[in-house]
């Protein structure tokens, strides 16, 4: 995905385990174990995707994946064995490193995307894994995971030792509302799934990249009716698929999904008039 100014392309921290009936929200196992077989604890398996954007003066992360600065829990409970973010940033990127990333933009805070911003140095101590870049953060997104009510903190329980380094080191950014980050790249806040959620939306001058956080985490959930329980406002949730769903499948979008697994991007089209999407590979 390139054009002469900015170049997109998925960057995969591996993949996890996450309970199938938080992922799938208020649809029956019966229905949705179809499309994700579970393991025997329940558990469904999906991608941490991130995206990486070159542009002539920047290298920009969306989003860092779960990271591996807690490798006991990573692992037994959610099953990732290993960070694969700077692997195959090197990869997809040239021979790029992390001190090359000047820009992280986090779609919201939660701990599977949020992770990867710090790492163990060799003495075991926490620190930014890219250490000359901003963390872009939405504002509201920040003052909840500084601050999560009981039914969040689940959500945040990973997270704040993240917070805790980006904001000593000095990196954070906040930003409040709509913004573009750089000419071709605007994040738009689609709060429904927690505060201050924010999608990306990348003009490549030849191609169009909407990456949708977990407003819309993977293929699946492309269906209106698909929605996790992890949401904060299910209702609004469903109105911003709709909106966005129905922006994305006019104008010709590539939808990159931040969990797919089997399916990592793909087109929108309107078939019966029904959305359904064609999978291609990234």
């Amino acid at each position: 995905m390139q054009a002469d100014s900015i170049q997109v392309r998925v960057v995969t921290d591996g993949s996890f385990l996450l309970d199938g009936g938080s992922v799938f929200g208020q649809v029956p196992r019966v229905i949705w174990e179809k499309e994700a077989k579970p393991d025997r604890k329940n558990r469904v398996r999906l991608g941490l995707n991130t995206l990486l954007v070159q542009a002539p003066e920047h290298n920009i992360l969306i989003d860092t994946g779960m990271g591996s600065k807690d490798p006991e829990i990573t692992r037994e409970v959610y099953g990732l064995s290993r960070s694969k973010l700077l692997r195959d940033l090197k990869v997809q990127g040239n021979g790029l490193t992390a001190r090359d990333i000047d820009m992280v933009v986090l779609s919201h805070l939660h701990f599977d995307h949020v992770g990867g911003a710090i790492r163990l140095d060799r003495l075991g101590q926490k620190i930014p894994t890219f250490p000359n870049a901003k963390y872009i953060i939405q504002k509201n997104s920040w003052e909840e995971a500084m601050a999560p009510n009981e039914r969040a903190w689940p959500h945040f329980s990973l997270t704040r030792d993240v917070l805790d380094v980006l904001s000593a080191s000095g990196q954070v950014e906040l930003i409040d509302g709509d913004t573009e980050i750089i000419p071709g790249v605007q994040t738009r806040v689609t709060d429904g799934h927690c505060a201050g959620h924010q999608s990306v939306f990348i003009n490549t001058g030849g191609e169009r990249v909407a990456y949708l956080g977990d407003l819309v985490p993977t293929a699946s959930h492309v269906t209106l009716s698909y929605i996790t329980a992890f949401d904060k406002r299910p209702d609004a949730t469903l109105e911003q698929k709709r909106e966005y769903l129905n922006y994305i499948e006019k104008d010709g979008w590539l939808m990159v999904f931040a969990h797919g697994y089997e399916h990592r991007a793909g087109y929108l089209e309107r078939w019966g008039g029904s959305l359904n999407l064609r999978p291609v590979s990234v």
